[in-house]
């Protein structure tokens, strides 16, 4: 059994307490022109006795220009859609949690603890590393899902965790579509960190709880490990682990063309992370998973725009952790299979990097039209 590190939770309890997404409301006192379409869509399923009531409270909201700022119904907000539900019973958020089929009810809003979220997207020929992964976040009380896109999921069976995490199946599914149909920001709004990682990361220099302990001290929104640059298949230099320090927010380099130095806002000198292993506060994914495009499942050019999600100044708030860092193996896993042999049976792999490209330029070209349609929006990085 591998050891439990103890780490100082305190530092984090704050995150703990989430400014939950403000929905599209309905106010009483603003009901104009629309009221008659509203009244007539919730009424037309209610009861008879209780549509009479609403349609009076209704009338009555709206029968003054100027309503009486004493009343405490006259300014109040609630979700579009559920105008015909009593406050109290409007259940916006939800999570990953399990729920016993027995026993007593705990009472809503009784649980204070942290809580974080690793999700995967997994394959078996990845099963020991994964194992290990999973094993260092279970001991850091981390809730656990697992995206099985080989359709694979019996075969995890043995490992004594896996019943206690989450599995979902979808045969040739990429971590990003999984990401978006399942990591919904309401779904996963009682999560103070989402980590949403590949399965072919090395673990043996890593631990989440200490890694918590500095992204929130540093208060950084968007993060990744820093790579074991003698280990990892390494792509941008930002990415690289630096001996000295716990954090890195920018390179300095001037080599190679890449003319990063202390004005440098974005990739690839700063303000971004890679797409093998990121982390996001919930305020952030919120932000990011919006982002998202539903049909641009292998999501390549998201990582460069990720510090638009970071909660301010992405130089200070997107960044690499050096002192707890990750080796990146970069396994080609999908578009690709083997027999019992170890045999390539088939291989789209290619297919798959073309399609990867098509979508890079794809969201690029999303990117610029919507930038350039959007009126009311102003680029906060229009040099990087």
């Amino acid at each position: 059994m591998l050891p439990v590190l103890a780490w100082k939770r305190q530092h984090l309890r704050k995150r703990a307490v989430h400014h939950f997404p403000s929905p599209i409301c309905f106010c009483r006192s603003n009901v104009h022109k629309s009221e008659i379409n509203v009244k007539e869509k919730i009424t037309a399923w209610l009861p008879t006795d209780s549509s009479q009531k609403f349609r009076f409270d209704l009338n009555n909201s709206t029968a003054k220009s100027n309503p009486n700022e004493s009343d405490p119904c006259s300014n109040q907000c609630r979700p579009s859609g559920i105008e015909a539900l009593p406050k109290g019973m409007v259940s916006q958020t939800s999570d990953l949690e399990r729920q016993p089929l027995w026993g007593s009810i705990e009472k809503k809003g009784n649980s204070n603890s942290l809580k974080n979220l690793l999700a995967i997207a997994v394959g078996l020929e990845q099963k020991q590393v994964v194992n290990e992964i999973v094993k260092k976040f279970l001991f850091s009380n981390f809730t656990i899902l697992l995206f099985h896109y080989d359709g694979v999921v019996d075969e995890w069976s043995d490992l004594e965790w896996s019943d206690t995490v989450l599995h979902i199946s979808a045969i040739n599914q990429t971590k990003w579509w999984f990401a978006k149909r399942f990591l919904h920001p309401d779904i996963v709004a009682s999560y103070s960190y989402i980590f949403l990682w590949d399965e072919d990361i090395g673990v043996e220099n890593f631990h989440p709880g200490r890694y918590l302990e500095i992204v929130e001290r540093e208060r950084l929104d968007v993060s990744q490990p820093g790579l074991d640059i003698e280990k990892s298949k390494v792509h941008y230099r930002f990415t690289e682990r630096q001996r000295e320090g716990d954090v890195h927010r920018r390179i300095y380099d001037l080599a190679q063309g890449l003319r990063c130095n202390e004005n440098s806002t974005g990739f690839p000198c700063a303000g971004f992370v890679e797409m093998m292993a990121p982390v996001f506060t919930w305020a952030a994914w919120r932000c990011a998973w919006h982002m998202i495009q539903n049909d641009l499942i292998h999501a390549w050019g998201l990582d460069m725009k990720l510090g638009y999600c970071s909660q301010g100044d992405r130089t200070r708030k997107v960044g690499v952790v050096d002192s707890e860092y990750i080796t990146h193996m970069g396994i080609p896993t999908l578009g690709g299979s083997k027999d019992s042999n170890g045999s390539s049976t088939t291989n789209l792999r290619a297919a798959v990097v073309d399609r990867c490209y098509a979508e890079l330029d794809m969201f690029n070209k999303r990117w610029q039209g919507a930038a350039e349609e959007d009126k009311c929006w102003t680029d906060p990085y229009p040099q990087a």
